[in-house]
């Protein structure tokens, strides 16, 4: 009978050169060519990397090596100026648009936040509201005073 080899243990991928025969010299006298060593394994994933080919004309521009700058946000109450000068319920909303119009801009010259325009117009528009909102008053009181002789 025949022993049987043992297994080898481990990684059995691994190649090893075939044991010389006669010192490298076959029967008929030839001497053996020496085998090279099989090519590396190759990456788990993929091809390895490549270095990129010469690149001609324009340079590549270099990364950028600080952060992006955060975007200013739009400041809550000149939203709110801006919403509520278009709503007028009985000059609440021009009074209210004129409040957080002039909030706004406090705020916004304190902590640099976008939505100037949007106080300023939300201001502008209030007063607007305000004085139309005093003029009706006006207008409806002489209204209500006026003598209709009968007509």
């Amino acid at each position: 009978m025949q022993e049987v080899p043992p297994q080898p243990v481990g990684n059995v991928n691994v190649w090893q050169p075939p044991a010389p025969t006669n010192g490298g010299v076959t029967a008929a006298g030839a001497v053996d060519e020496p085998t090279l060593p099989p090519p590396p394994p190759s990456p788990a994933y993929g091809y390895a990397p490549q270095p990129y080919p010469p690149v001609y004309g324009y340079a590549a521009p270099p990364p950028y090596p600080y952060a992006q700058p955060q975007q200013r946000r739009y400041n809550g109450f000149a939203i709110s100026s801006c919403v509520l000068r278009l709503i007028w319920i009985y000059g609440i909303g021009s009074i209210l648009a004129l409040v957080f119009g002039c909030i706004a801009r406090r705020q916004i010259r304190d902590t640099g936040d976008n939505g100037g325009g949007l106080a300023i117009a939300g201001i502008v528009l209030g007063w607007l509201g305000a004085a139309f909102m005093v003029l009706a008053i006006i207008g409806l009181a002489l209204s209500s005073s006026t003598p209709s002789y009968g007509l």
